[in-house]
């Protein structure tokens, strides 16, 4: 939808307004590009790839088709947003049902921000003795980032905003959009 400006015109997500940040033919170059640095890594590997509910379903259905090698897709459900924040409690809604133990496993995310979500599941997987751990992130917001973690396959480094669309949400609301946008609070 464009503006009388012709600029994108900003969309309603609950009762908030977003303007654009990025169009879907970015976003699948930027998800080839690590579907590209992944295929080179796992030469000769079965990697699983380890989806977080609910925001990174986009991502890896995505990432899945433009990866090349042999690959596995499980998800795992993990929630620590409530409405805009992230909060300090990590939930487990949803649990792991594959024998991970001495696989390569690549964790999928939307986005990571403070990081404590990862960390919780790092912590979860370690038990499972798995022969190593990478993650592939969408969206990472180093500046809100509190971790001590590498985030192995970055699509794109965003500064500390609100984003909604491509599986990024706002209170459940907003997944479903192509394009990622971008809280306005000017509107």
């Amino acid at each position: 939808m464009v503006s009388t400006n012709g600029k994108p015109a900003p969309i309603k997500v609950r009762d908030k307004f977003f303007r654009l940040y990025l169009e879907k033919e970015q976003i699948d170059r930027i998800v080839g590009g690590i579907a590209g640095r992944i295929d080179m890594d796992y030469q000769g590997k079965l990697p699983l790839f380890l989806g977080v509910l609910n925001g990174a379903f986009i991502f890896a259905s995505d990432l899945l088709r433009k990866v090349s090698i042999p690959c596995e897709i499980s998800f795992v459900k993990y929630s620590s947003y409530q409405g805009m924040a992230s909060g300090e409690k990590i939930n487990r809604l949803l649990g792991l049902n594959e024998t991970i133990r001495g696989r390569d496993i690549i964790i999928v995310e939307d986005i990571v921000d403070t990081g404590l979500t990862m960390a919780q599941l790092f912590a979860d997987l370690k038990a499972y003795e798995p022969a190593s751990v990478k993650v592939a992130c969408f969206c990472f917001k180093k500046d809100a980032f509190r971790e001590n973690f590498t985030i192995d396959y970055c699509g794109l480094e965003i500064p500390d905003l609100f984003v909604v669309g491509y599986g990024l949400d706002y209170d459940g609301a907003g997944r479903n959009f192509p394009d990622i946008y971008q809280l306005d609070e000017t509107l």
